[in-house]
């Protein structure tokens, strides 16, 4: 089909296209979220949720979008996909080939299509919620760390700092000449190499120094410092270690910038289990239409101001009319093109509540 592309407002970019053909245009490593809401398998009447002969057809469709959703999402990037509840588990594990599913949310809908289903004629629970697999890149808490390079420094200067406490215990351990497994079992801990290497080093605690007392208490220059010193020389050397930290804080800020983003609170939903009501009927609503709000919280949550959004099947444009609000560029693909020309008038006209108060 003939591409078209429009821009109904600044940072709003929208294509009239396949997104299946569209997406391999978009370049690597391109956008920060991507939030979509593809065909569910024959769930609606339309001619496009019944395109394909079985599910194998249909999940291998959807395993071609993935790769290029996995190819242009970037490495601190943040997916979110929509699947219904008889498809979910097929299609978590579809994802998982290519990505680390974080939760498999459950969306339930208070006011949805099953209070209206007649009870007793039933052959199987009704369903009354959706599914969203939330899901990032493999490794990807490890690309910021090493991108930054801040844990790696702090690392470093952690065991610089504490060296003098650390050489105490691993020296005497030396004399000793005490296994790690003979320490382990003394305290009760899988902790021997958190005290006796500089490796994520920590201070015992005081029952735990009392046991390594009396484990190397054959040996005169064993652990013969009271831990109540010990403490205290800890206590010291914490505050100078805070106070070098503090030279890497633009490395702490760049480290910050390079994690996927993720922000909740107690007022948003921050579980695996979200309730919203789903969108109402109202001439020319859109068949699968997704509510606003979900999709600001998802937006909101998991994008800063200024990342790039993609919705390769957009649909009513929820989740444009989500990154107007919050000030995220906007990409969206629809395939329809009477549903596209709506979408784009409807993205054009949207005011926010900021731009409404000023009419």
């Amino acid at each position: 089909m003939t591409q078209k592309k429009l821009e109904p407002r600044k940072n709003i970019t929208v294509f009239n296209a396949d997104c299946s053909q569209l997406l391999k245009t978009l370049p690597d490593n391109s956008v920060d979220l991507i939030a979509t809401d593809p065909p569910y398998f024959r769930v609606k009447q339309d001619a496009w949720d019944n395109q394909w002969d079985d599910e194998a057809e249909f999940l291998a469709w959807l395993d071609d979008i993935l790769f290029d959703l996995w190819r242009v999402l970037k490495p601190s990037g943040s997916l979110y996909l929509f699947c219904s509840d008889r498809l979910a588990a097929r299609t978590e594990v579809l994802i998982a080939e290519r990505f680390n599913v974080l939760n498999h949310i459950v969306w339930r809908k208070e006011n949805g299509v099953h209070k209206r289903h007649r009870k007793e004629g039933l052959r199987r629970f009704c369903p009354q919620t959706e599914r969203i697999i939330f899901a990032e890149h493999y490794g990807a808490e490890g690309f910021a760390k090493g991108r930054a390079g801040y844990a790696e420094k702090c690392r470093e200067l952690k065991a610089q700092v504490f060296e003098p406490l650390i050489a105490y215990f691993r020296e005497a351990k030396e004399r000793a000449g005490v296994s790690s497994k003979a320490v382990n079992e003394a305290t009760s801990t899988q902790m021997c190499s958190h005290w006796f290497t500089s490796s994520q080093w920590k201070l015992p605690t005081r029952e735990q120094y009392e046991a390594l007392q009396r484990l190397f208490s054959d040996h005169a220059d064993g652990l013969n410092k009271d831990h109540q010193q010990l403490t205290e020389e800890y206590g010291q050397l914490h505050r100078t270690y805070v106070e070098l930290r503090r030279d890497y804080d633009d490395l702490r800020v760049q480290y910050e910038q390079l994690r996927r983003p993720f922000g909740v609170t107690a007022d948003v939903p921050y579980t695996d289990a979200w309730d919203f009501d789903p969108v109402q009927y109202y001439p020319g609503k859109h068949p699968c239409e997704k509510p606003l709000p979900l999709m600001r919280h998802i937006v909101s949550t998991s994008a800063r101001e200024g990342m790039v959004v993609l919705d390769p099947f957009m649909g009513s444009g929820a989740t444009a009319k989500a990154c107007i609000e919050l000030g995220c560029h906007f990409v969206g693909v629809e395939m329809d093109d009477d549903i596209f020309s709506a979408t784009a008038k409807s993205l054009a006209e949207y005011k926010t509540e900021e731009e409404q108060k000023d009419i």
